[in-house]
């Protein structure tokens, strides 16, 4: 088939036939961008805070951010929070992070 006749074959298919193969795309981006968060964290945030604070996780544009103890997390989210979610979100993209919770964990 030449790509004008697949266009025409695959215009044609019901929503429920391409909706799955849409969601697993979806959900392999959220996965990769989970894990570039790891990757870029350590290059994009001041080396003292990283090694403190990591991320956990991205839910929903959350992205949960773990810091080791209280002082830490009272020092990053008095002083450097503005930085960091700026960065990130230059990163990555305010679509991929909207926000960043720190917690102690």
């Amino acid at each position: 088939l030449t790509e004008v006749e697949r266009a025409r074959v695959s215009a044609g298919r019901p929503l429920a036939d391409i909706m799955p193969r849409v969601l697993e795309r979806l959900r392999i981006e959220k996965r990769k961008a989970e894990s570039q968060i790891v990757t870029i964290w350590q290059q994009i945030v001041d080396p003292r805070i990283a090694a403190h604070a990591q991320p956990v996780g991205l839910v929903r544009g959350t992205l949960f951010v773990t810091v080791d103890n209280s002082v830490w997390l009272e020092e990053i989210i008095r002083y450097r929070r503005r930085e960091i979610v700026e960065r990130v979100q230059d990163a990555m993209g305010k679509e991929v992070v909207k926000k960043i919770s720190f917690r102690v964990g």
